[in-house]
């Protein structure tokens, strides 16, 4: 039996894998921050007689202490895990700040994925192949790290936000065997395109529902999203770090995975994860 922590593990992707694991006799511990959508997985858990093997962990990941939490709970209930996935998101077409006054999107769609990573390398580096698997945008979308202005406090869209955390996954990757050097924990970069999820209900009206068509019309429904997931988590490349947008593997090449910029915006990102 393997064990895997989830992050978004009740809704969309998350939930679609973590059922799909649950279902294959793997242990799963899913980490979101609605109580109700914790409950309702549990529940669908023990429909396929996994009741034992699945746990919610409830954590505002968008904050520090929710991050903390989750990760103090995560360690006192697990020695070793096998996989790390990460797949909470929330598109925020208006900016907020969270209560350590960071732009949210950044707070929760990277720092948590920053904190979780590095703080879980432990129980990873004790099983025989250990896998982060980081579902984010490698090459889709253009954007960049806005050096100067990473919390958006000018010209802020949801788009321009999400884009920047894209950037800033990919550079999280590279520079994690710059932290980790020795490790055989395999980090992967995961694009799935467009799948049919809640992701578009915080937008305005229109957008919502254009959204939603596009989805239907192009997107991929999460059961079929689901298996490039599992083969990636269960037969990672060798290499430390790869990307991937679907099942076509990417070149860790030009500024979205510059080493130099991973190191620059690791160093950035300690700071503002001690608080």
């Amino acid at each position: 039996m393997r064990t895997y922590v989830i992050t978004g593990g009740t809704d969309g992707m998350g939930k679609g894998l973590g059922l799909h694991l649950l279902q294959r006799g793997d242990r799963v511990i899913a980490v979101a921050s609605s109580t109700a959508k914790g409950e309702a997985f549990t529940r669908e858990a023990a429909t396929l007689g996994a009741s034992e093997r699945a746990e919610f962990v409830q954590a505002d990941l968008s904050t520090l202490a929710g991050m903390r939490s989750a990760l103090a709970r995560i360690t006192a209930t697990t020695e070793t895990l096998d996989g790390l996935v990460f797949g909470a998101q929330r598109f925020r077409p208006r900016r907020e700040e969270t209560e350590d006054g960071y732009e949210f999107t950044l707070a929760l769609h990277y720092l948590s994925r920053y904190t979780l990573g590095h703080g879980l390398i432990e129980a990873l580096e004790r099983t025989r192949t250990p896998v982060i698997l980081n579902i984010c945008g490698p090459g889709g979308m253009p954007g960049r790290i806005h050096w100067n202005d990473l919390h958006l406090h000018e010209n802020y869209t949801g788009t321009r936000a999400a884009m920047q955390s894209s950037r800033a996954n990919d550079l999280l990757g590279i520079a994690f065997p710059q932290r980790h050097p020795t490790a055989h924990t395999r980090y992967i970069l995961y694009n799935p395109l467009m799948v049919r999820t809640a992701m578009a209900d915080p937008l305005p009206t229109p957008q919502r529902l254009l959204t939603r068509a596009a989805g239907y019309l192009v997107g991929q429904p999460v059961h079929k999203a689901v298996p490039p997931l599992t083969r990636l988590l269960d037969e990672p490349p060798t290499d430390p770090v790869t990307a991937f947008r679907r099942r076509t593997r990417l070149p860790l090449t030009g500024k979205d995975f510059a080493p130099a910029q991973a190191t620059r915006l690791d160093a950035i990102t300690a700071e503002l994860v001690r608080g």
